[in-house]
């Protein structure tokens, strides 16, 4: 699956924050732009506060106190704000990989 922007990461170094997490991002036209990497290793419980993105390849699920929903390449995935909406995300595949954008 293509990228929904015609950018290129190729010069940005991997940065990671925590085990089985890394990400790339990038500032473009006003905007915040992250490809994050989310393997096997990640520990199960993870925030992105709010944010909306595109799965662009892998497996990946999101638990939470009354449900689980299950994502797939191609789907929009929502990770949801803040300490009062719990939740825990484990990778389905050997990696997922996220495309998120943020206004600045």
């Amino acid at each position: 699956m293509s990228i929904p922007y015609k950018i290129s990461f190729d010069q940005i170094q991997w940065e990671s924050p925590i085990p089985g997490m890394r990400y790339k991002c990038m500032e473009h036209d006003g905007r915040r732009i992250r490809i994050v990497e989310y393997s096997q290793e990640m520990p199960p419980h993870w925030c992105e506060k709010g944010h909306v993105g595109l799965l662009l390849s892998g497996k990946m699920a999101i638990e939470y106190s009354d449900a689980e929903i299950i994502y797939k390449e191609g789907d929009g995935i929502l990770i949801p704000d803040g300490p009062e909406h719990k939740h825990k995300g484990r990778v389905l595949s050997g990696r997922a990989t996220v495309f998120f954008i943020e206004k600045i």
